[in-house]
C-alpha cells in the first residue's frame, strides 16, 4: 500500500512540476517609452484603423473616462473584471512594454510582468493578427496621451484569480496558431475570416462558452449571451424572417443599420462603428464570410413575401381598439414605427423599422427588446443621429404587456414565457451599472 501511495504521490508531484514550468512566463525587460515621432504616419494610422476594428476603445474606457485608460466593467459567469489601462503611461499603463512583450501578450496572452491575462481579453483571437498588424497596432497605441489610471480591483473570486491557474484555462482551451487561409475559398472570403476570427474577434461574443468559459467551437457563430444581451446566431439557425445578403449585412455592419433586420444596439453599436473605419472592401469581405456562414452565400433573397407579411402585421392594432396591450403599443410606439415603406426603393424604411422584421422580436430570448424599450437607442447608435425614446419608466406589467402583444401579432413564435424574469434582469443590470459595479 505504501508503494502505491508513493507511486500516486510522485505522478502527483510529477504532474505538478510540469504544469509549473508550462504555466511559468518570465518578465520581459521594461524599456523606455518609444520616441511617438520614431513610428511612420502610415503605420499609426493604419493602427488606429485596426484598434477601431479590434474595438480597443470600446473595452479599455469607462465610461466617461479617458480613452484607453482601462476601468470598463466586464460582467461574467466568474465575476466582474475591469479593463486595464493600455496608454503608454510608465506606471499603469504599457508605457514601459517593448514591442516583444506586447506581441507576447497579443499572441499568448501573457503580460509583461509574466503573469497569465484573463481569457477576457481576446487572445484566443488576437493570436491570428499577423506580425505587420500586431506592429502597428503597438504604435498607434504609444503615440497615444499617457493617463494616470490606476488597475480596478476585479471580483473574480479564490481560487480563480490566481493569474498562474490561468495557464490551465489555456492548456485546455487555447491553442494558438497563425490565421491560415483556405485555397478553396476566394480572396475576399479568407481576408473576411481573418477579420472575423482574428481581430474582430465576432466568435468571443456569438458563440456560445461552456461552464468554463471556453468557446464551444462546435458551435461557432451559434448565438449566445453577453453583456445583458443575447448575441443573435449568425450561422444557419438565425430567425430573421428575411436571410441575410452579402449586401445586406455589408450595409449593415458599414452603417449600424439594415432595412429587413433593425438597427445595431447595446453592445454592437460600437462594433458598427468600429467596422465602419475598415476600407469598404474588408466590410464586403466580412459580408462574404458571414454569408457562406450563415449559408445564403450565392443564393437569391427575396424580401417580398416576409415584406408584405410584416407590412400587413403591422397595421394591426393601428385603428380603435379596446385591447389594453394595443393601445398601449399605439400610444407609445406605433407613431415611428407605422407601415414604413421606402418610396424610393419599395423595401422596408431603414428609419422607420418594420418590428415584424427585426431580428430581437423573432429570437427565443426577449432579452435585446426589453433592453431597447427599458433604453432606448441613443442617437451615437445605431442609425446615425435617429433616437428611440426609453421608456424605462414604464411598469414592469406595461413592458410585458407590449413585449408580448408584438411577439404574438408580429411573428408566429411561440409566446415568450419569462418576460417578467427578463425584465427584472435588464433593470438589475441598470442598477449595477450605475453603481459601476
Amino acid at each position: 500500500m505504501k508503494r502505491v501511495f508513493a507511486t500516486l504521490a510522485g505522478v502527483a508531484l510529477t504532474g505538478a512540476a510540469a504544469f509549473g514550468i508550462y504555466a511559468w512566463h518570465s518578465a520581459l525587460p521594461e524599456v523606455a517609452r518609444p520616441d511617438p515621432a520614431s513610428f511612420a504616419p502610415a503605420l499609426v494610422q493604419r493602427g488606429a484603423v485596426l484598434a477601431a476594428a479590434g474595438y480597443c476603445g470600446s473595452c479599455h474606457t469607462a465610461k466617461g473616462g479617458k480613452p484607453f485608460a482601462g476601468g470598463y466593467a466586464m460582467a461574467t459567469p466568474f465575476g466582474t473584471i475591469y479593463s486595464t489601462n493600455i496608454t503608454p503611461d510608465a506606471r499603469t499603463g504599457i508605457g514601459t512594454w517593448s514591442q516583444a512583450a506586447f506581441t507576447r501578450a497579443m499572441r499568448e496572452g501573457v503580460a509583461r510582468d509574466g503573469s497569465h491575462l484573463f481569457p477576457v481579453f481576446p487572445y484566443d483571437h488576437f493570436h491570428k493578427l499577423t506580425d505587420e498588424d500586431i506592429s502597428a497596432l503597438y504604435a498607434f497605441l504609444m503615440v497615444q496621451p499617457a493617463v494616470e489610471a490606476p488597475e480596478h480591483e476585479n471580483s473574480v473570486p479564490f481560487p480563480l484569480n490566481i493569474r498562474l491557474l490561468q495557464a490551465g484555462w489555456k492548456l485546455l482551451f487555447f491553442h494558438p496558431e497563425p490565421f491560415r487561409a483556405d485555397p478553396s475559398k476566394s480572396a475576399a472570403w479568407n481576408r473576411g475570416a481573418y477579420l472575423a476570427q482574428g481581430l474582430s474577434h465576432c466568435g468571443a461574443c456569438h458563440t456560445p462558452r461552456n461552464a468554463l468559459g471556453g468557446e464551444q467551437h462546435g458551435k461557432a457563430f451559434a448565438g449566445a449571451a453577453i453583456d445583458g444581451w443575447i448575441a443573435p446566431p449568425l450561422d444557419a439557425s438565425n430567425p430573421a424572417p428575411v436571410a441575410w445578403s452579402k449586401d445586406e449585412l455589408a450595409a449593415y455592419l458599414g452603417t449600424g443599420v439594415s432595412r429587413y433586420h433593425g438597427t445595431a444596439a447595446g453592445p454592437m453599436a460600437p462594433v458598427v462603428h468600429g467596422l465602419a473605419q475598415l476600407p469598404p472592401a474588408d466590410v464586403e469581405a466580412l459580408a462574404t464570410y458571414f454569408v457562406d456562414v450563415a449559408g445564403t452565400a450565392g443564393k437569391t433573397v427575396d424580401p417580398a413575401p416576409a415584406l408584405a407579411k410584416a407590412l400587413a402585421a403591422g397595421r394591426t392594432g393601428t385603428g380603435l381598439t379596446y385591447d389594453r396591450p394595443a393601445r398601449l403599443y399605439a400610444a407609445a410606439c406605433a407613431s415611428c414605427h407605422y407601415n414604413g415603406v421606402d418610396t424610393k426603393t419599395g423595401g422596408a424604411h431603414p428609419l422607420r423599422p418594420e418590428l415584424a422584421l427585426n431580428n430581437a422580436l423573432n429570437l427565443d430570448d426577449p432579452t435585446n427588446l426589453i433592453q431597447v424599450m427599458v433604453h432606448g437607442i441613443d442617437a451615437r447608435d445605431g442609425a446615425p443621429g435617429v433616437v428611440m425614446p426609453a421608456f424605462g419608466h414604464f411598469s414592469d406589467a406595461d413592458l410585458a404587456a407590449i413585449a408580448g402583444y408584438l411577439r404574438a401579432t408580429r411573428t408566429n413564435k411561440a409566446p415568450w414565457t419569462d418576460l417578467d424574469q427578463k425584465i427584472a434582469a435588464v433593470r438589475a443590470q441598470a442598477a449595477a451599472q450605475a453603481k459601476g459595479e
